[in-house]
Protein backbone atom coordinates (compact mmCIF):
# COMPACT_ATOMS: atom_id res chain seq x y z
CA UNK A 1 0.00 0.00 0.00
CA UNK A 2 1.08 3.61 -0.50
CA UNK A 3 1.55 6.21 2.23
CA UNK A 4 -2.01 7.52 1.86
CA UNK A 5 -3.72 4.16 2.22
CA UNK A 6 -1.29 3.09 4.97
CA UNK A 7 -2.15 6.18 7.03
CA UNK A 8 -5.90 5.86 6.50
CA UNK A 9 -5.77 2.14 7.30
CA UNK A 10 -4.12 2.96 10.62
CA UNK A 11 -6.69 5.67 11.34
CA UNK A 12 -9.63 3.38 10.57
CA UNK A 13 -8.16 0.30 12.20
CA UNK A 14 -8.85 -1.78 9.08
CA UNK A 15 -7.21 -2.08 5.68
CA UNK A 16 -7.89 0.42 2.91
CA UNK A 17 -7.50 -1.43 -0.37
CA UNK A 18 -7.44 1.59 -2.69
CA UNK A 19 -8.06 5.32 -2.95
CA UNK A 20 -8.87 7.73 -5.75
CA UNK A 21 -9.13 11.49 -5.83
CA UNK A 22 -12.74 12.65 -6.19
CA UNK A 23 -13.89 15.52 -8.39
CA UNK A 24 -14.85 18.82 -6.78
CA UNK A 25 -13.25 19.64 -3.46
CA UNK A 26 -12.84 23.38 -4.04
CA UNK A 27 -12.05 23.94 -0.36
CA UNK A 28 -10.48 20.60 0.61
CA UNK A 29 -9.02 17.42 -0.86
CA UNK A 30 -11.38 14.43 -0.99
CA UNK A 31 -10.74 10.76 -1.78
CA UNK A 32 -13.00 7.77 -2.30
CA UNK A 33 -11.75 4.70 -0.44
CA UNK A 34 -12.44 1.01 -0.91
CA UNK A 35 -12.17 -0.81 2.42
CA UNK A 36 -11.19 -4.42 2.99
CA UNK A 37 -14.82 -5.61 3.14
CA UNK A 38 -15.61 -3.91 -0.17
CA UNK A 39 -17.51 -0.98 1.31
CA UNK A 40 -16.71 2.53 0.12
CA UNK A 41 -15.89 5.55 2.24
CA UNK A 42 -15.00 9.18 1.71
CA UNK A 43 -11.85 10.69 3.23
CA UNK A 44 -11.63 14.46 3.48
CA UNK A 45 -8.33 16.16 4.21
CA UNK A 46 -8.07 19.59 5.80
CA UNK A 47 -7.66 21.56 9.00
CA UNK A 48 -9.77 21.04 12.14
CA UNK A 49 -12.13 18.55 10.51
CA UNK A 50 -13.20 17.39 13.97
CA UNK A 51 -15.45 20.47 13.86
CA UNK A 52 -17.22 19.15 10.79
CA UNK A 53 -17.55 15.75 12.44
CA UNK A 54 -19.27 17.40 15.41
CA UNK A 55 -21.65 19.16 13.04
CA UNK A 56 -22.54 15.96 11.21
CA UNK A 57 -23.33 14.32 14.53
CA UNK A 58 -25.51 17.27 15.57
CA UNK A 59 -27.52 17.03 12.34
CA UNK A 60 -27.87 13.28 12.73
CA UNK A 61 -29.18 13.78 16.26
CA UNK A 62 -32.10 15.70 14.72
CA UNK A 63 -33.05 12.63 12.69
CA UNK A 64 -31.75 14.08 9.41
CA UNK A 65 -29.61 11.85 7.16
CA UNK A 66 -25.87 12.55 6.99
CA UNK A 67 -22.88 10.29 6.34
CA UNK A 68 -21.79 8.40 9.45
CA UNK A 69 -18.42 9.54 10.81
CA UNK A 70 -16.00 6.59 10.68
CA UNK A 71 -12.85 8.27 11.99
CA UNK A 72 -11.15 11.63 12.54
CA UNK A 73 -7.54 12.49 13.21
CA UNK A 74 -4.29 13.54 11.59
CA UNK A 75 -6.03 16.10 9.39
CA UNK A 76 -8.59 13.59 8.10
CA UNK A 77 -12.32 13.05 8.35
CA UNK A 78 -13.46 9.65 7.09
CA UNK A 79 -17.19 9.11 6.44
CA UNK A 80 -19.43 6.52 4.89
CA UNK A 81 -20.05 7.04 1.18
CA UNK A 82 -23.74 7.66 0.55
CA UNK A 83 -25.59 6.96 -2.71
CA UNK A 84 -26.13 10.00 -4.91
CA UNK A 85 -27.88 8.69 -7.99
CA UNK A 86 -31.11 10.69 -7.87
CA UNK A 87 -32.47 14.01 -9.05
CA UNK A 88 -33.56 16.86 -6.74
CA UNK A 89 -36.00 15.59 -4.12
CA UNK A 90 -37.60 18.84 -2.98
CA UNK A 91 -40.48 17.20 -1.09
CA UNK A 92 -38.16 15.06 1.02
CA UNK A 93 -35.72 17.92 1.51
CA UNK A 94 -38.55 20.04 2.94
CA UNK A 95 -39.33 17.21 5.37
CA UNK A 96 -35.66 17.03 6.39
CA UNK A 97 -35.42 20.78 6.91
CA UNK A 98 -38.59 20.96 8.97
CA UNK A 99 -37.02 18.34 11.24
CA UNK A 100 -33.60 20.02 11.31
CA UNK A 101 -35.06 23.47 11.96
CA UNK A 102 -37.29 22.56 14.89
CA UNK A 103 -36.91 25.39 17.46
CA UNK A 104 -33.99 24.83 19.81
CA UNK A 105 -33.36 26.35 23.24
CA UNK A 106 -29.96 27.64 22.19
CA UNK A 107 -28.30 31.03 21.76
CA UNK A 108 -27.41 31.96 18.20
CA UNK A 109 -23.98 30.92 16.96
CA UNK A 110 -22.06 27.73 17.67
CA UNK A 111 -19.65 26.41 20.32
CA UNK A 112 -16.65 27.02 18.06
CA UNK A 113 -15.73 29.09 15.03
CA UNK A 114 -15.45 27.57 11.59
CA UNK A 115 -14.11 28.49 8.17
CA UNK A 116 -15.03 28.12 4.53
CA UNK A 117 -11.64 27.75 2.91
CA UNK A 118 -9.67 30.89 3.70
CA UNK A 119 -12.75 32.78 4.92
CA UNK A 120 -13.23 32.69 8.68
CA UNK A 121 -16.69 32.09 10.12
CA UNK A 122 -17.08 33.60 13.59
CA UNK A 123 -19.82 31.94 15.61
CA UNK A 124 -19.73 33.89 18.89
CA UNK A 125 -22.82 33.00 20.94
CA UNK A 126 -25.43 35.72 21.47
CA UNK A 127 -29.15 36.29 22.00
CA UNK A 128 -29.22 39.09 19.41
CA UNK A 129 -29.73 37.57 15.97
CA UNK A 130 -29.69 40.82 14.00
CA UNK A 131 -26.47 41.85 15.77
CA UNK A 132 -24.93 38.43 15.06
CA UNK A 133 -25.71 38.67 11.35
CA UNK A 134 -24.52 42.27 11.09
CA UNK A 135 -21.17 41.61 12.78
CA UNK A 136 -20.29 38.03 11.88
CA UNK A 137 -21.84 37.62 8.42
CA UNK A 138 -21.68 41.13 6.91
CA UNK A 139 -19.13 43.43 8.59
CA UNK A 140 -16.65 40.55 8.76
CA UNK A 141 -16.08 41.07 5.02
CA UNK A 142 -15.41 44.81 5.02
CA UNK A 143 -11.64 44.52 5.51
CA UNK A 144 -11.43 42.32 2.41
CA UNK A 145 -13.37 44.33 -0.19
CA UNK A 146 -13.01 47.70 -1.90
CA UNK A 147 -14.08 51.00 -0.36
CA UNK A 148 -17.34 51.37 -2.32
CA UNK A 149 -18.57 47.88 -1.45
CA UNK A 150 -17.39 48.32 2.13
CA UNK A 151 -19.56 51.42 2.52
CA UNK A 152 -22.62 49.63 1.14
CA UNK A 153 -22.17 46.70 3.51
CA UNK A 154 -21.80 49.08 6.45
CA UNK A 155 -24.98 50.95 5.49
CA UNK A 156 -26.93 47.72 5.37
CA UNK A 157 -25.46 46.45 8.65
CA UNK A 158 -26.32 49.73 10.37
CA UNK A 159 -30.03 49.27 9.61
CA UNK A 160 -30.21 45.51 9.54
CA UNK A 161 -32.95 45.48 12.19
CA UNK A 162 -35.23 46.98 9.55
CA UNK A 163 -34.81 43.82 7.48
CA UNK A 164 -34.54 40.79 9.78
CA UNK A 165 -35.97 39.90 13.20
CA UNK A 166 -33.90 40.45 16.33
CA UNK A 167 -34.87 37.16 17.97
CA UNK A 168 -36.39 34.56 15.64
CA UNK A 169 -36.70 31.01 16.97
CA UNK A 170 -33.22 29.47 16.99
CA UNK A 171 -32.88 26.59 14.53
CA UNK A 172 -29.97 24.28 13.85
CA UNK A 173 -28.72 25.40 10.44
CA UNK A 174 -26.73 23.35 7.97
CA UNK A 175 -25.07 26.64 7.06
CA UNK A 176 -23.82 25.81 3.55
CA UNK A 177 -26.94 24.31 2.02
CA UNK A 178 -26.56 24.58 -1.72
CA UNK A 179 -27.70 21.80 -4.04
CA UNK A 180 -24.27 20.16 -4.26
CA UNK A 181 -24.38 19.47 -0.53
CA UNK A 182 -27.70 17.60 -0.76
CA UNK A 183 -27.20 13.99 -1.82
CA UNK A 184 -30.24 12.25 -3.30
CA UNK A 185 -30.92 8.60 -4.08
CA UNK A 186 -34.15 7.78 -5.83
CA UNK A 187 -36.72 10.26 -4.55
CA UNK A 188 -35.17 10.63 -1.08
CA UNK A 189 -32.40 12.70 0.45
CA UNK A 190 -29.64 10.22 1.28
CA UNK A 191 -27.62 12.78 3.22
CA UNK A 192 -26.56 16.37 3.79
CA UNK A 193 -22.82 16.91 3.54
CA UNK A 194 -20.20 19.63 4.16
CA UNK A 195 -22.05 21.45 6.96
CA UNK A 196 -21.10 24.81 8.44
CA UNK A 197 -23.51 24.60 11.34
CA UNK A 198 -24.71 27.29 13.71
CA UNK A 199 -27.98 28.16 15.41
CA UNK A 200 -29.94 30.95 13.77
CA UNK A 201 -32.92 31.93 11.64
CA UNK A 202 -34.05 29.00 9.51
CA UNK A 203 -34.38 31.25 6.47
CA UNK A 204 -30.57 31.25 6.18
CA UNK A 205 -30.64 27.70 4.80
CA UNK A 206 -33.58 28.57 2.55
CA UNK A 207 -31.70 31.55 1.10
CA UNK A 208 -28.64 29.43 0.36
CA UNK A 209 -30.79 27.04 -1.65
CA UNK A 210 -31.78 29.92 -3.94
CA UNK A 211 -28.17 30.84 -4.72
CA UNK A 212 -27.61 28.26 -7.48
CA UNK A 213 -30.88 26.31 -7.48
CA UNK A 214 -34.53 27.06 -8.22
CA UNK A 215 -36.74 25.23 -5.71
CA UNK A 216 -40.38 24.91 -6.76
CA UNK A 217 -43.15 26.81 -4.99
CA UNK A 218 -44.35 23.60 -3.33
CA UNK A 219 -41.01 23.32 -1.52
CA UNK A 220 -41.39 26.75 0.08
CA UNK A 221 -45.03 26.05 0.89
CA UNK A 222 -44.06 22.86 2.70
CA UNK A 223 -41.67 24.79 4.94
CA UNK A 224 -44.40 27.06 6.29
CA UNK A 225 -42.14 30.12 6.42
CA UNK A 226 -43.09 33.33 8.19
CA UNK A 227 -44.69 36.17 6.28
CA UNK A 228 -42.19 38.36 4.44
CA UNK A 229 -39.62 35.60 3.97
CA UNK A 230 -38.94 36.42 0.34
CA UNK A 231 -37.89 39.94 1.26
CA UNK A 232 -35.34 38.59 3.74
CA UNK A 233 -33.63 36.18 1.34
CA UNK A 234 -31.25 38.81 -0.11
CA UNK A 235 -29.95 39.62 3.40
CA UNK A 236 -29.10 36.00 4.07
CA UNK A 237 -27.88 35.30 0.54
CA UNK A 238 -25.24 38.04 0.88
CA UNK A 239 -23.19 35.91 3.27
CA UNK A 240 -22.43 33.12 0.79
CA UNK A 241 -22.16 35.61 -2.08
CA UNK A 242 -19.52 37.63 -0.25
CA UNK A 243 -17.69 34.42 0.70
CA UNK A 244 -17.67 33.39 -2.96
CA UNK A 245 -16.52 36.87 -4.00
CA UNK A 246 -13.54 36.58 -1.68
CA UNK A 247 -12.70 33.00 -2.60
CA UNK A 248 -13.37 32.97 -6.33
CA UNK A 249 -13.28 36.58 -7.49
CA UNK A 250 -15.30 39.07 -9.49
CA UNK A 251 -17.62 36.55 -11.12
CA UNK A 252 -19.81 37.06 -8.03
CA UNK A 253 -19.68 40.87 -7.94
CA UNK A 254 -22.85 41.36 -10.00
CA UNK A 255 -24.88 39.07 -7.72
CA UNK A 256 -23.60 40.90 -4.62
CA UNK A 257 -24.54 44.22 -6.22
CA UNK A 258 -28.02 42.96 -7.16
CA UNK A 259 -28.89 41.79 -3.64
CA UNK A 260 -27.55 44.98 -2.07
CA UNK A 261 -29.73 46.98 -4.49
CA UNK A 262 -32.76 44.90 -3.54
CA UNK A 263 -32.11 45.96 0.05
CA UNK A 264 -31.62 49.62 -0.81
CA UNK A 265 -27.89 49.59 -0.07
Amino acid sequence: MDTLTDGLSALLGRPVLSSRRMAGGDLSTVYELVLSDGTRAVAKQGESLWREADMLRAIAAKGVPVPAVLATGGGWLVMEKLPADGTPAWDDLATCLNRLHAPAAEPYGWPHDHNLGAVGMSNARTDDWAGFWAEHRLRCHTAHVGAALRARIERLADRLRDHIPERPPAALLHGDLWGGNVLVSGARVSGLIDPACHFGHREVDVAMLTLFDHPPAAFFDALGLDAGWRGRLPVYRLWPLLVHLRLFGQAYAAAVDADLRRLGA
